[in-house]
């Protein structure tokens, strides 16, 4: 009898740890292989600028259009062998950067390196999700320090290995890193609620899937959230460079603005899903959007290396506060069979920010300025959490987190 809990604990525990270590290692060889490796590989190719941009976006498209059907698939086959087919694409992929000779070929081939992340996405954090019920934004902050991680160490290692080889060998070091995650991945044991699941018909449940994570209010609010975050995070990731250079910073202390800012997020992430956990995930996200608009403000009036740092640790604070919060919203709401479309629909809504954000941030860059361009994230920023704050009362009712 007092060995029970301990045992599940361990149950727990124990497949949270593989599939955490199997998201670290292939997330942080994607990046390696995404900045400042892709955009150095397809200027040598001869890609122009603008279908440069291309072939750094295309890969996030695929993921935005195949999520919410990756999601309902593995709600149908479950999540164990979806993780295999995944793992296999960011193992096999990378190898196939040494015959690239043309952009062309290289947006293809990101077309379909883009399959990975749209099937690690939605796929991992269900499996995260059906764990157990309890004290979920709190595990998936745990899940998410994986892959924070890999966005600190990937494009670190990448600009080092640059230094001493060409890109081609870069990628197929990518190919070996990714490997070592079949380890973790062979040994997941399959979902609580990932076997026996197909009772009718692939279509017709591929339909009421959607249709439920569609109607579903707290999906589409988590996705907006997320979507007006990341669209904000994204636009800095872009033009920041360019507007600290124009201020008179060198591009290291860019480079470290990101990386404080990432590891702030990574270390801060279990801290804001247990307040999410504690709080309400719908206080606890407003409080999110706020901060990151109250940096964002901030940015055009910095002065000095270490003001900028202090911004960047803020915005890892804000992301630690929101991100958690949304992935256990929409997990409490979707029914137990459609948490996979669930995820893939918010995918989508999240990366149709990553692809919008950057693009509307250059297009009033080059009518306003970049100071005036930030100041109208934030000002997004502290509208979309205004609105979350102020939601009618029959949707908060049915998307504030019940309690145990």
């Amino acid at each position: 009898m007092i060995r029970r809990p301990a045992a599940r604990q361990l149950s727990v525990y124990k497949p949270l740890a593989y599939i955490t270590g199997a998201d670290f290692l292939v997330r942080a060889a994607y990046q390696m292989g995404k900045t400042p490796l892709l955009p150095i590989f397809a200027a040598s190719l001869g890609a122009g600028p603008g279908f440069l941009g291309l072939i750094v976006s295309v890969s996030t498209l695929t993921g935005m259009i195949l999520k919410p059907f990756v999601g309902v698939l593995s709600d149908q086959w479950g999540r164990r062998g979806w993780l295999i087919a995944g793992t296999a694409f960011f193992v096999l992929m990378p190898f196939v950067y040494r015959f690239v000779t043309t952009p062309e070929q290289l947006f293809a081939i990101r077309i379909a390196h883009g399959m990975a992340t749209a099937i690690y996405g939605p796929v991992t954090l269900a499996y995260v999700i059906e764990l157990s019920s309890r004290r979920r934004a709190e595990r998936l902050g745990w899940f998410g320090m994986a892959r924070n991680g890999g966005y600190i160490v990937g494009p670190a290692a990448a600009g080092w290995m640059l230094l001493t080889v060409d890109p081609v060998t870069v990628f197929t070091v990518i190919g070996l890193v990714s490997s070592l995650a079949f380890l973790p991945v062979l040994m997941l044991p399959e979902a609580r609620h990932g076997a026996a699941r197909r009772s009718s018909p692939l279509l017709r449940e591929a339909v009421r899937s959607l249709a439920s994570g569609a109607r579903t209010p707290s999906v589409w609010l988590a996705g907006g959230m997320e979507g007006v975050t990341y669209a904000a995070l994204y636009s800095i990731k872009a033009f920041l460079p360019l507007f600290a250079l124009s201020a008179g910073l060198n591009a290291a202390i860019v480079g470290m603005f990101f990386s404080v800012q990432e590891a702030a997020h990574m270390a801060l992430n279990p801290i804001g899903g247990r307040l999410g956990d504690r709080l309400g995930y719908l206080a606890t996200v407003p409080m999110g959007m706020a901060a990151a608009a109250a940096a964002l403000a901030l940015l055009t009036v910095a002065d000095g290396v270490a003001p900028l740092l202090g911004l960047a640790v803020l915005i890892g604070a804000a992301q630690a506060l929101i991100f958690p919060s949304t992935l256990a919203l929409v997990s409490g709401a979707v029914g137990e069979r459609h948490v996979g479309a669930g995820f893939g629909l918010l995918g989508t809504l999240k990366n149709a920010g990553k692809v919008a954000g950057p693009i509307l941030a250059g297009l009033a860059i080059n009518r306003l300025d970049y100071e005036i361009t930030f100041l109208l994230m934030a000002a997004g920023l502290l509208i979309g959490a205004a609105l979350v704050r102020q939601r009618p009362r029959l949707i908060r009712a049915r998307l504030q987190r019940s309690k145990p």
